[in-house]
């Protein structure tokens, strides 16, 4: 106890930068993702990303994010077993965090989109198992994540693969293609505002007071869906036909309509992106202010401070502007060519995936559901249509992270301890 009240400052100030750090290495990886999709398909350039991800990232985080923050702070670790050395917990969350936010910087230098919840929760378990001990761990949450990041993947793919598949019978596969694109990318647009604005509805706005029935959650979204359905048809209908565009590639007409569609996907991405991820960052932190402003009780409950929420919305911005172009490229290039059309369903699929998963609390991976995403795209045009060395780099990098965020946290934990105790 008399260490926390000691250096209760210090470890306040090291959560706030080590947050921050985390919440960049975030954005630089992790936002890519978000906005890889768009860029690819050349529906928009890198700076117009760049500046979308900024205002929906941070909406997504400041709105939403409270709902999953809880599962990476309590769900992992007994924190209880720590009532009588509560300092412990607070060098297990600043190592947590240095440990994730280094790893993030070496893959996103080397553009590898690794998984930030991977780094994030391999860090707690690494630390609680020499801090704490292996009954710390709550062995049935971390195995109940681990396999929310194989079904994250494969649903996402399969969804990702029905949504093209829908796309190819009623559009791109019949005599009018234009036509129907304009007919039917409407209706894909109000499905986009539907999905992320119910979620948002149900879960995301509890923390900011409003408490609504279910029927009127789902009317407000359809309402929502309804609106962005009339804006979207309106920016459809000024695009005409031009011929001449259609001679290097026979959709190019068809895939200026989508690409209305990728920029709507794309801020719904980015708003789910950071409704789901800035956990990742921000609860570890939230974690070490309810210990040094309780005088080191250790809560099972504390309220998450705005500035918090703020501290962690900020990083992921910075580090997509700074960092975020290498992932993007391959996420966005490399895995399998993407078109509008194309990013349209694999990112509306990662979206799905993940406000899904933010509304029922669970840590899954924004990473591994985009790339499923890209792979079930990919997979429904074909087998050849995918650069499998690509896609075993990627697996390789998911594999190497836990263990490398549960070792640099040992590491870090061990450090920490040395220098205040």
């Amino acid at each position: 106890m008399d260490i926390i009240v000691t250096y209760g400052a210090v470890f306040l100030i090291l959560a706030g930068v080590f947050g921050l750090f985390m919440a960049w290495g975030i954005g630089a990886n992790d936002v890519a993702n978000a906005m890889a999709t768009s860029v690819g398909s050349k529906a928009l350039t890198i700076k117009q990303a760049v500046l979308i991800a900024a205002v929906f990232e941070f909406a997504g985080a400041i709105l939403a994010g409270g709902q999953v923050t809880k599962t990476i702070r309590k769900g992992i670790v007994d924190a209880d077993m720590l009532s009588a050395s509560p300092e412990l917990l607070v060098y297990g969350m600043l190592a947590s965090l240095l440990a994730a936010g280094i790893w993030l910087l070496i893959a996103s230098k080397n553009g590898w989109p690794v998984s930030t919840t991977h780094s994030i929760v391999g860090a707690i378990v690494g630390f609680a198992m020499v801090g704490i001990g292996m009954d710390a761990v709550h062995w049935d949450k971390v195995m109940s994540i681990v396999a929310s990041w194989v079904v994250s993947p494969l649903l996402a793919g399969f969804i990702a693969y029905s949504l093209f598949r829908s796309v190819q019978k009623l559009i791109l596969n019949t005599e009018e293609p234009f036509r129907n694109a304009k007919k039917y990318v409407p209706y894909y647009i109000f499905l986009v505002g539907f999905i992320i604005s119910l979620v948002t509805f149900l879960k995301g706005l509890k923390h900011l007071g409003l408490e609504n029935t279910m029927l009127e959650n789902y009317s407000y979204a359809f309402a929502v869906g309804v609106v962005m359905f009339f804006v979207g048809r309106y920016f459809v209908n000024r695009i005409q036909l031009d011929p001449s565009v259609d001679k290097d590639f026979h959709y190019t007409n068809v895939e200026r309509v989508f690409s209305v569609l990728m920029v709507v996907t794309a801020c719904a991405m980015a708003f789910a992106h950071g409704s789901n991820d800035v956990a990742n960052a921000i609860g570890p932190v939230a974690a070490v202010v309810g210990i040094v402003q309780s005088g080191g009780e250790v809560a099972s409950k504390s309220m998450l401070p705005m500035w918090v929420l703020l501290l962690g919305g900020a990083g992921i911005v910075l580090g997509l502007a700074m960092f975020g172009k290498h992932v993007i490229a391959t996420v966005g290039n490399n895995i399998t060519e993407l078109t509008p059309s194309r990013g349209f369903a694999a990112t509306l699929a990662a979206a799905t995936t993940v406000v899904l998963a933010s509304g029922t609390g669970l840590p899954i991976s924004t990473t591994h559901t985009l790339v499923g995403a890209v792979l079930g795209v990919g997979l429904a045009r074909g087998m050849e249509a995918l650069n499998l060395t690509v896609i075993r780099n990627i697996f390789m990098s998911w594999i190497v992270t836990l263990p490398a965020g549960g070792l640099l946290a040992i590491v870090f934990f061990y450090m920490l301890k040395g220098i205040f105790s």
